[in-house]
């Protein structure tokens, strides 16, 4: 750079270093200014969950969330629950800038009949189904990680524990993602959910399990949790942002 005759950088030099500088701190890793949300795994009213799905909406919106997916949990009791999601979400979508995904989480049923709620939950309308993995906090039936990732309709096995590297192959052959969780107690397994994949290159997500208005977080949260199961620094974003814009954007949501 050239020299001023007082000695210092003529003004554009100057003006470019300043640019320079605050674009580059405006650009730190998981700054949520710059980076939007998508959260694939939040439960309402409609099953155990402590918000409408308006309010869920409202609060992702604020975190700054690009869309959220209401995946109440389902068994053959209470499926149906997907076409009263669907009236709300249409409501918020048509108003609010944000896209808010009507889904279902196929929680505790019999492993042998995912297949067939996974289906149903798609035919009601379900946008993204998920199955409540095998997590090592819930007694949750042995042989469901293996029915879920040989299942085609279903698009995210959740907080699935001690996977198998088996498991996990199949869940990249048939292009499930797994779940690395937010959530107390799941989120006890995401250092061997990560190893496990990472391994085999099945696809990740990081996603909330969201209860509770303190349970959604935001992409600098994300960005930790992903870090925090060991996840080396250039497979963060595609887990938090490529992945999951990849599923919405195979299924015509964005």
């Amino acid at each position: 750079m050239g020299w001023g005759e007082n000695g210092r950088f003529h003004d554009y030099h100057y003006i470019l270093i300043c640019w320079i500088t605050i674009n580059n701190l405006s650009k730190k890793k998981g700054d949520s200014t710059i980076n939007k949300r998508i959260d694939l795994h939040t439960h309402s009213i409609f099953s155990d969950g402590e918000l409408l799905p308006s309010e869920i909406a409202r609060r992702a919106s604020v975190l700054n969330h690009r869309a959220v997916a209401i995946t109440d949990h389902v068994d053959a009791s209470n499926i149906d629950c997907v076409g009263r999601i669907i009236n709300a979400v249409l409501d918020i979508r048509e108003n609010w800038d944000i896209e808010i995904i009507p889904g279902a989480e196929i929680t505790h049923a019999p492993a042998e009949i995912i297949e067939k709620l996974a289906n149903q939950a798609k035919n009601l309308g379900a946008e993204i189904v998920v199955v409540h993995g095998e997590t090592i906090v819930e007694p949750v039936i042995e042989g469901t990680n293996w029915n879920a990732v040989n299942c085609p309709e279903v698009d995210i096995l959740a907080h699935p524990g001690l996977i198998t590297l088996e498991e996990a192959e199949i869940a990249k052959e048939n292009d499930i993602a797994l779940e690395i969780s937010a959530r107390r107690g799941h989120c006890l397994g995401n250092g061997h959910v990560a190893s496990v994949a990472l391994e085999v290159g099945a696809k990740l997500v990081v996603d909330t399990d969201t209860h509770a208005p303190e349970d959604l977080i935001s992409y600098d949260m994300a960005y930790k949790i992903a870090s925090g199961a060991g996840l080396p620094e250039k497979e963060i974003e595609k887990v938090l942002k490529d992945n999951p814009e990849n599923i919405l954007k195979s299924k015509g949501i964005i």
